[in-house]
């Protein structure tokens, strides 16, 4: 598929709702994969240091 300009390219021939929230969803997806772990991993060792400091 070719587009002749760059407006009709992000109309994506008339689709543009379902291609761009496709992206949109995807990318919300994947950094949701990377920044959960990080947060949890940050909780984690919170939770562990207070348990530590609570055990001496």
């Amino acid at each position: 598929m070719t587009f002749n300009s760059f407006a009709e390219f992000l109309a994506m021939g008339g689709y543009a709702f379902y291609v761009w929230g496709s992206y949109g969803l995807t990318l919300i997806v994947l950094l949701a994969n990377i920044i959960i772990p990080i947060w949890q991993r940050k909780q984690l060792l919170r939770s562990l240091s207070l348990k530590q400091q609570r055990s001496k």
